[in-house]
């Protein structure tokens, strides 16, 4: 959806028709094979929804959950006293330690690797599992369960089955050849103010009284309708508006209003856009939408790094610890897939120099992720890093192995055939046979 739809100065039918109602149109629109490593029964799957933290830019991983500091000052700067969680052996950065309280509940994976130190490439490959530069431009897991999970599989729900907040990742096309009907649909807006103004449904200054209002107007105003009754376009526009209206005006845009929530729970969360944005997010799984991204930027720390660490890192350890235990107080973690991971880690050696000021780059060799419930065991570590964080030592993790996990536990057949507008045989996942590197599935996990 445009971001900037609502400053744009059009009219709200026009924005409706633009946005919101477009989108709703667009709303009713396997686990991973390998042959010469599969083994053993297919455990039994357990995810009903997804919550993507994408850390947008790529996080370090020895800076957060794969710390070295016996690797020296030229490593692991001034982060040398990692903390021990509470699952005795596993240790993460010091200032995460809201996480550390939280690590029986999640997984860390220190060896996933894929060798591309591009953006654009690196989140195709991290999202898709599929390697970049080929004919056609794939699905991320996003678009992938809302094929299988969505409308065409019996979702209700007015609000789409696939939303990014609060913006869209812009590195790749998340719905590749499935097309506009499988996108995310962005909220747009900020979650830490109030009103949340997320876009097409919540309109800043503008109450819910003047909403009903205007749409009365527009009523009177549309002759069509009434003109042309039994006509299929004017008919599926209506549908639309009722739609649209439901999540303005009725019960359904409400899972925005984080002003329900007590501020208690809003202040643990930590009142900042990432923060709100996890409880947005617990909201959104809650009222039973299967999948969820929180586009959480900042991380691509070519210049000064450990100065935005200190900075990014709390806000981290605050929103994704509270997410955590809040979904599991609410009995959502069992059914609830939580990975939080970017497109790459950094540069294990820190570049001190002019113009970098400490800052680290790009690295697709070796970097880390978090991955916890709906069928992920907590309180593990799969593979490891060498003894700098600059290559796999044990256990290499390929894309394609953590998203066809989480397919499995999802029960999306890796297998099945994507719908394409060549009517070309693509299927959800690639094989050995396609080109794909694995390490096979993250069974010590599940």
């Amino acid at each position: 959806m445009n971001s900037k739809l609502n400053s744009a100065g059009i009219s709200r039918r026009e924005a409706m028709r633009r946005g919101l109602l477009g989108a709703a149109g667009l709303w009713l629109a396997g686990g991973l094979e390998f042959p010469a490593i599969a083994a053993g029964p297919a455990p039994l799957p357990k995810a009903r929804a997804v919550i993507q933290i994408w850390l947008w830019g790529g996080a370090s991983h020895l800076d957060t959950f794969d710390p070295k500091p016996e690797a020296g000052t030229d490593y692991c700067g001034p982060f040398k006293t990692p903390i021990e969680t509470n699952v005795p052996g596993i240790e993460i950065c010091e200032l995460l330690p809201l996480l550390a309280n939280q690590a029986d509940k999640y997984s860390l994976i220190r060896s996933l690797t894929h060798g591309s130190n591009a953006h654009e490439t690196a989140s195709y490959m991290v999202q898709t599992g599929r390697n970049a530069g080929g004919r056609e431009s794939f699905p991320c897991l996003g678009a992938v369960v809302s094929l299988f999970k969505g409308c065409d599989a019996g979702y209700k729900e007015l609000i789409p089955p696939y939303i990014v907040l609060t913006q869209p990742q812009g590195r790749f096309s998340e719905a590749g050849f499935l097309g506009s009907r499988y996108k995310p649909f962005a909220t747009g807006g900020d979650p830490a103010k109030t009103p949340f103004a997320v876009e097409g449904v919540v309109a800043p200054g503008i109450s819910g009284q003047q909403q009903k209002g205007r749409r009365e107007l527009l009523q009177q105003l549309n002759t069509l309708e009434r003109t042309m009754p039994s006509s299929a376009p004017l008919l599926a526009f209506e549908q639309a508006e009722e739609q649209a209206y439901g999540m303005i005006l009725g019960d359904a845009g409400k899972v925005f209003d984080l002003s329900q929530e007590k501020d208690e729970l809003r202040t643990q969360y930590g009142k900042n856009a990432f923060g709100q944005s996890c409880l947005a997010a617990r909201r959104l799984v809650e009222k039973g939408v299967p999948y969820v991204t929180i586009n959480y930027s900042g991380w691509d720390t070519h210049k000064q790094h450990f100065q935005e660490m200190r900075r990014k890192l709390p806000e981290l350890d605050r929103g994704l610890a509270t997410l955590l235990q809040d979904l599991s107080d609410r009995k959502l973690l069992d059914s609830t897939i939580v990975w939080c991971c970017g497109e790459f880690g950094r540069t294990p050696k820190i570049q001190w120099e002019e113009p970098w000021n400490g800052g680290r780059g790009h690295w697709g060799k070796v970097f880390s992720a978090l991955v916890a419930g709906g069928g992920f065991k907590g309180g593990r570590v799969v593979g490891a890093s060498d003894a700098k964080g600059e290559e796999v030592k044990d256990r290499p993790v390929y894309p394609v192995d953590l998203i066809g996990s989480m397919y499995q536990l999802l029960d999306i057949d890796g297998n099945a055939k994507l719908p394409n507008p060549e009517g070309l045989d693509l299927r959800v996942l690639p094989t050995v046979a396609d080109g794909a590197k694995s390490g096979g599935r993250l069974k010590e996990i599940m």
